[in-house]
């Protein structure tokens, strides 16, 4: 116990060694990044409206109420 409570101690301290000698990097992100990042974050966002609209019958259950009466509406039966 006392070995381990001894090597987090240690390996913080190394952590917080590192980031406090860390120096400017002076780069920049060219335009052929800038337009990756911003093609993975609209694939993300039509990622998630399709999983939206592939489960939005079970996101719909989830959050209604089920009806007491017993009777179908019909609308789920074709």
């Amino acid at each position: 116990m006392k070995h381990s409570r001894r090597l987090a101690n240690s390996v913080v301290l190394v952590v917080l060694l590192l980031f406090a000698s860390t120096q400017n990097a002076h780069a920049y992100v060219d335009p052929g990044t800038g337009s990756y990042i911003i093609q993975l974050i609209i694939a993300g966002l039509v990622g998630v409206a399709f999983a939206i609209r592939i489960y939005w019958g079970k996101i719909k259950a989830l959050f209604s109420r089920p009806s007491g009466n017993g009777q179908e509406t019909g609308d789920d039966n074709q």
